[in-house]
């Protein structure tokens, strides 16, 4: 990658038939020489043997929580192992493409952006059609977050968020499950952070393929917007 290092943040939690595929997946992207961090969330599947079998000699790290404590929790905990001047997140799931880095990448490098978030609902890639009330929830937690943030995001739930390492380093990480989308927004918000927002493809995956937010995660979702917009 051009001039500046790139970290990729995996939270893994149950998945042991995608994450030996996604971190080949990541370690053959377009952006070359990255650090990979791997942070098992308390996976009971066989995912944690399967990294410290295979996947621990491929990556640069590999960090086990030894309870379950949530994505936010894993992501912290990458953050806070990460050295790279830009700091990525991958879910472990397939349903993101490492073939989007330099898409995602490319505003931070043309030093345009601290932030840019990738969009399921803009761009040319590919989607996969699944849930009417899932795209039906996600938008209007978007256009709540856009309400009190002043943002125009399109899919502020994105799973791909791309962030200056110095931006991070000024942010305290709260929520420790699925809350983490709507903090962070409300937080590079209030940092007034250059946002962009790039298209990205897309492969959702269904329930009986593994996919784990449900509606408990979207009512939380829509506390936590008040919660980190409104506080002073």
């Amino acid at each position: 990658m051009n001039k500046l290092s790139l970290s990729v943040v995996v939270p893994v939690y149950n998945e042991v038939d995608t994450i030996e595929a996604i971190v080949d997946a990541v370690l053959a992207s377009p952006v070359g020489e990255l650090e990979l961090i791997v942070i098992d969330d308390g996976s009971s599947d066989g995912t944690r043997e399967l990294l410290r079998d295979k996947i621990e000699p491929k990556v640069s790290k590999v960090i086990y929580h030894e309870q379950n404590q949530g994505k936010g929790a894993a992501l912290r905990t990458g953050f806070a192992a990460a050295t790279g001047d830009v700091v990525l997140i991958q879910d472990a799931d397939l349903e993101y493409d490492p073939q989007d880095y330099p898409r995602l990448l490319e505003p931070i490098l043309q030093g345009q952006a601290d932030v840019v978030y990738g969009s399921r609902f803009i761009g040319s890639g590919p989607h996969r059609v699944l849930y009417f009330w899932h795209y039906l929830v996600n938008r209007g937690l978007t256009t709540l977050s856009n309400m009190l943030t002043n943002l125009n995001l399109t899919d502020m739930e994105v799973c791909y968020k791309v962030f200056r390492r110095e931006i991070l380093q000024q942010i305290e990480i709260e929520e420790n499950r699925f809350g983490f989308e709507p903090e962070i927004t409300a937080k590079v918000a209030k940092l007034h952070c250059r946002i962009y927002e790039v298209g990205i493809s897309y492969a959702g995956r269904t329930y009986d393929e593994g996919k784990k937010i449900g509606m408990p995660d979207g009512f939380w979702a829509l506390w936590c917007i008040f919660k980190y917009n409104l506080r002073r």
